[in-house]
């Protein structure tokens, strides 16, 4: 036998060596979250083919996954019923504020945690994260208190001014911050760099990921937010969109439901975008606080 020809053979056994091994294992949990993905994702399948269908068909049994007959009258019936481009404004607004300004105060406030050597920095921040234990309701009294001193009630600013705090945006931030090399630190430093450069320049472009989770987080939870809205706002045209489900789903009455569910989509789908547009950073950031971190 040549030599050529037992080498070829021996990169084809070494080739098959390194060839990672048929698992069942993996095979049953590949099928397992396929399952439970399809479970997922059907609700939200049926949510938006219903709101697409026509009000007669739209319940038919069994269900079916296609608007059949297909109809955009549920979408014009919404418009008519409730303001939904000034409650779509009015979200807007409270959301984007919202986001970018936790995300502006929780990068100082992480970078501070994360930097700066203050005496009792590591005892404030775990009386911090202690707020992460209280919950919402038993917080809003002292807040709707301030908001009323403040004049704020029924504005759309007593629902982002408090929002503007992020106790989990600045734990998270902060645990990024840290597994970030100091070294890129000094060589600022030598440069002349302070410390508002450093955190502007350099840590924030490498915290791209985490910021990215953290703007998904916060506007899903400013966009779905209905508890604020309840409490502090009272006139019709300062409503966001949460306040404006329920009012159409109670305007509606005995009328058919799938103007409801065309509501809710209207609701759902700028969520999907967003989801959708930073998914991939969102898990590198979880990823990567929890390796590093």
């Amino acid at each position: 036998m040549s030599t050529e020809v037992v080498s070829s053979k021996r990169r084809l056994d070494a080739g098959a060596r390194r060839r990672p091994p048929f698992r069942v294992g993996r095979l049953v949990i590949s099928v397992v979250l396929f399952v439970v993905g399809v479970l997922m994702l059907a609700p939200l399948v049926w949510l938006i083919s219903t709101s697409l269908t026509d009000p007669v068909e739209a319940f038919r049994l069994p269900p079916s996954w296609l608007p059949v007959p297909f109809s955009l009258q549920n979408f014009r019936d919404v418009v008519d019923l409730i303001p939904l481009g000034q409650m779509a404004l009015n979200s807007l607004i409270v959301t984007v504020i919202s986001v970018l300004g936790s995300l502006f105060t929780a990068s100082l406030a992480a970078y501070a945690f994360s930097r700066l050597p203050f005496p009792g920095r590591d005892s404030i921040f775990v009386v911090l994260l202690t707020a992460l234990m209280v919950p919402t309701q038993l917080t809003i009294i002292p807040i709707f208190i301030l908001m009323r001193n403040l004049g704020l009630i029924d504005h759309l600013t007593a629902l982002w001014l408090p929002a503007l705090i992020n106790v989990f945006a600045i734990f998270f931030l902060r645990q990024y911050f840290n597994s970030i090399p100091r070294d890129l630190d000094e060589a600022a430093r030598i440069d002349g760099a302070g410390h508002l450069r450093i955190l502007f320049q350099i840590m924030i472009p490498l915290a791209g990921p985490a910021l990215s989770a953290l703007a998904i987080l916060g506007f899903e939870s400013s966009w779905n937010n209905y508890f604020g809205p309840l409490i502090f706002l009272t006139s019709p045209e300062k409503m966001t969109l949460p306040i404006g489900l329920v009012s159409l789903s109670a305007g509606q009455g005995g009328g058919p439901a799938v103007v409801v569910f065309a509501g809710i989509t209207l609701v759902v789908l700028p969520m999907l975008v967003v989801f959708l547009a930073f998914q991939r950073a969102f898990v590198e950031s979880v990823a990567s606080v929890g390796i590093r971190g």
